[in-house]
């Protein structure tokens, strides 16, 4: 493997060959997150006895274990699981089973996220959602979701760069990523060049946190202009 430039430029290509994965594994896996994290977060506001009980088990269970683990469980466990049900899913792709073994573990940190977004709009804004005749709902997708989405995007930034780096772990169920990209090189060169390599992904890593972190810095720049400050509600 060449130190020279031109060996640095053709590592860069290689990795980068293999980005676009990694960022559908990001977008689809917060997709997903996004939905279950603000089902349970709703849930656990409302306290309903037996939702709400699930709901804290499932908190309890993803936070206190290792994604790793929870990734076998999805993609060895619930094949074997459904077969009790005559349900084969053996066929499905791996990007499947990452997906939702990503999705539920970071929905668990995201309703915490979208939970404390939602306390700190305040109720006072759902009781004025209800004195001009909203629903629940109505007030729910209306007024409380749309501020309290501003108010969790520094932590939902947060949550998005730990989910990208996260997906690292996806060459261990055969998904190759930018990570099994960088396996598959240190392979066919007997583990030669692997300071290069390492330090090659670190930068790809950190150049796409980066645009990350912009993004979500932008984002709360165009929705802080048109919006009241909660501290003069």
């Amino acid at each position: 493997m060449s130190s020279g430039l031109a060996g640095w430029v053709d590592l860069f290509i290689k990795v980068l060959e293999k980005l676009p994965l990694t960022l559908l594994m990001l977008g689809l896996s917060l997709f997903f997150s996004i939905i279950l994290g603000v089902f349970v977060a709703i849930i656990r506001i409302q306290k309903q006895p037996v939702l709400y009980q699930i709901a804290t088990f499932y908190l309890s269970f993803t936070r206190c274990t290792p994604l790793l683990v929870q990734l076998f469980l999805v993609y060895f466990g619930l094949p074997q699981l459904l077969l009790i049900f005559h349900i084969d899913i053996n066929s499905w792709d791996r990007l499947v089973f990452l997906v939702i073994a990503f999705s539920f573990h970071t929905a668990a940190y995201l309703s915490e996220v979208f939970r404390s977004a939602y306390l700190a709009v305040g109720r006072d804004q759902l009781e004025a959602a209800y004195s001009v005749g909203m629903s629940y709902p109505q007030a729910l997708i209306r007024i409380i979701l749309p501020q309290a989405f501003v108010v969790s995007l520094p932590n939902l930034g947060n949550n998005i760069i730990e989910l990208l780096k996260d997906t690292s772990l996806a060459f261990t169920i055969g998904i190759i990523d930018i990570m099994g990209q960088v396996r598959i090189i240190l392979g066919n060169n007997h583990g030669m060049g692997m300071f290069q390599i390492y330090v090659v992904i670190s930068l790809v890593y950190w150049g796409t946190c980066i645009l990350i972190e912009s993004v979500i810095g932008y984002l709360e720049k165009i929705f802080k202009k048109g919006r009241v400050s909660l501290s003069r509600q």
